[in-house]
């Protein structure tokens, strides 16, 4: 049986092999991580790449990984929690600030998702973190550690965004008075913009972009600024959406799933007055990060959207057709992609997923 089993995984990864000598890219291995969950390019060219359990590292493109970053503030770590997202402010090259997502505990075995802001100190061969102030915080404070979402993204007229899941609880991304299962928009210092949606509600409310989300895990904006999302659905129906100021995602009164203890959701179909995804994916691809590519080095592929699939191992090509979009394509990566984004170079760089979790970068072939 031993012998049978070495036997077809080695056909596996032969037929994987063949497989990625058909891509369009050639995939470079550049560095090694424990559960590394985001990265982003600093302007000399460096990355940062965060890993779950707490650290952060400052990466050259060659792989040569500097000490964990100190001055990290403390992360409730476990499940799907712990050190999240990382951002940097449109203003970084002149006042070096970032933006960090993390676990936070509460009282009571409770936790949640928060926001920082925090000085960069960058040297030759690292960096530290100084000046760290929470600048949000999800509401409430939840048992568990799922489905914190909590990524990062800057828009080009310099809000944030921020995907905050509805922490496996169901009913708080329908809440106004919840900021769970939602985006949200803020200034850069956490303020809230006085053009939000539900601004004059004040509260929590005042922070919301859209509502009905069940765990948003990327989060882009096309060339002409329309933002798009990527989330996990239940059993069944993960989602890309079309994000739409003020609107409602439907989650969890819809779903093109379904719950996990098999009871069943009504269709999207069913409530025409929510918005549909775009595009849906039942068996799903399980979507762990999101960015849409402007670059000239794959330049037909330019305006695409690219999904980092976790349970389907793969990297999504995503083809955009004004508010319509459709995967155009599939790459098997064979492990769980976490992140992508795109370099300054234009090349494509992923995280994997989990242990020994690689920094990958794709160049044309």
């Amino acid at each position: 049986m031993r012998y049978l089993l070495i036997a077809v995984l080695s056909i596996l990864l032969v037929a994987c092999a063949v497989a990625q000598d058909d891509y369009p890219f050639v995939i470079e291995a550049v560095a090694e991580f424990e559960e590394p969950w985001a990265l982003a390019f600093l302007p000399d060219g460096r990355l940062l790449v965060t890993e779950k359990e707490g650290r952060l590292f400052v990466v050259t493109q060659n792989g040569e990984k500097s000490d964990a970053v100190p001055g990290v503030p403390d992360v409730d770590y476990g499940g799907q929690g712990g050190l999240g997202d990382v951002a940097l402010h449109p203003d970084f090259a002149d006042n070096g600030v970032i933006y960090l997502s993390y676990a936070e505990a509460g009282q009571d075995n409770t936790r949640g998702a928060v926001v920082a802001r925090a000085q960069l100190t960058l040297g030759a061969d690292g960096a530290s973190i100084s000046a760290t102030q929470v600048i949000w915080r999800q509401v409430p404070k939840v048992t568990g550690r799922g489905h914190y979402g909590h990524r990062l993204l800057f828009s080009a007229d310099r809000y944030l965004f921020v995907s905050s899941g509805e922490r496996q609880k169901f009913d708080p991304a329908q809440d106004l008075q919840s900021n769970l299962g939602k985006i949200l928009r803020l200034n850069p210092d956490g303020s809230i913009p006085d053009d939000n949606p539900f601004a004059s509600q004040g509260g929590v409310a005042s922070e919301i972009w859209s509502l009905g989300h069940r765990n948003p895990l990327g989060i882009a904006f096309d060339a002409d600024g329309q933002l798009w999302s990527v989330e996990m659905g239940p059993r069944g129906g993960d989602e890309l959406n079309r994000i739409i100021r003020g609107e409602n995602y439907g989650y969890p009164l819809v779903s093109n799933g379904r719950h996990y203890s098999g009871k069943d959701i009504p269709d999207h179909d069913t409530r025409p007055d929510l918005e549909a995804p775009t595009v849906w994916w039942t068996p799903v691809i399980s979507p762990g990060g999101f960015m849409i590519y402007s670059g000239d080095l794959f330049s037909n592929w330019k305006g695409d959207g690219f999904i980092a699939g976790l349970s389907s191992e793969a990297l999504l090509r995503i083809e955009f057709n004004g508010e319509n979009a459709r995967e155009a394509e599939r790459f098997d990566m064979g492990r769980r992609m976490r992140a992508v984004v795109q370099g300054p170079a234009g090349a494509i760089w992923l995280l994997e997923d989990g242990k020994d979790g690689r920094l990958l970068k794709l160049v044309p072939r």
